[in-house]
């Protein structure tokens, strides 16, 4: 399969008995591994940190890792560490990094990846409840 690369990374949540994928999306430098090496102490399980390939099916959107990089994510401060990852998942969220404060209350927001429509969520991932944000955001869905 060959598909694009994106840059963002990737983890997966359980929720009623499904894992639903979370693509993070930032800049170089603004969170992503970390908010996902978070979601990974959470619980999350790992399916691409900074480049993804992505694919549509069926009217979903799926995420893999780069098999070069399947398994690792980078922890700041420490370099490349080996973790078990999924395979694929379904992506169900897309989150956007954002340097300052996410609004209070904000209206539900939609992205379009391959024609897919997903719900999006603006956080700053500094906080240390942005993991939190993260999961509730997936059990809201």
């Amino acid at each position: 399969m060959t598909t694009p690369t994106h840059h963002a990374s990737v983890v997966a949540l359980r929720h009623m008995g499904a894992w639903r994928g979370v693509l993070i999306r930032g800049r170089s430098g603004s969170g992503k591994s970390d908010l996902a090496l978070r979601l990974l102490d959470q619980g999350a399980r790992l399916i691409a940190d900074d480049r993804v390939h992505l694919w549509a099916s069926n009217g979903c959107l799926y995420a893999r890792a780069p098999a070069t990089i399947s398994g690792m994510i980078e922890v700041r401060g420490l370099g490349i560490v080996a973790t078990s990852p999924l395979d694929m998942c379904r992506i169900r969220l897309v989150v956007d990094l954002i340097d300052t404060a996410p609004e209070r209350m904000p209206e539900a927001e939609f992205t379009s990846l391959a024609d897919i429509p997903l719900p999006r969520i603006e956080i700053n991932p500094r906080p240390m409840s942005a993991s939190t944000v993260v999961a509730r955001a997936i059990e809201a869905l």
